[in-house]
């Protein structure tokens, strides 16, 4: 499977690569209190967010980061 920008939250939470490549650019964000709220949306929906705490450059950084995942 192929990670990116339109992997959904709990796509990425589940894998421990994925996971660790958003952890590694947003710390907490694996124990955000709101993540079951983003569950079935798309990272590219989560940045749309204020709450996410992610910048431009930070999500260009893990879109980046999850296309080196191989599965």
């Amino acid at each position: 499977m192929a990670f990116g920008a339109n992997s959904t939250i709990r796509e990425l939470m589940e894998n421990e690569q994925a996971r660790a490549v958003v952890e590694r650019h947003l710390p907490g964000a694996s124990s955000h209190p709101q993540l079951s709220q983003a569950w079935y949306m798309t990272l590219r929906e989560v940045s749309y967010y204020p709450e996410a705490g992610m910048t431009p450059a930070q999500f260009e950084a893990i879109v980046n980061d999850l296309a080196t995942i191989e599965g």
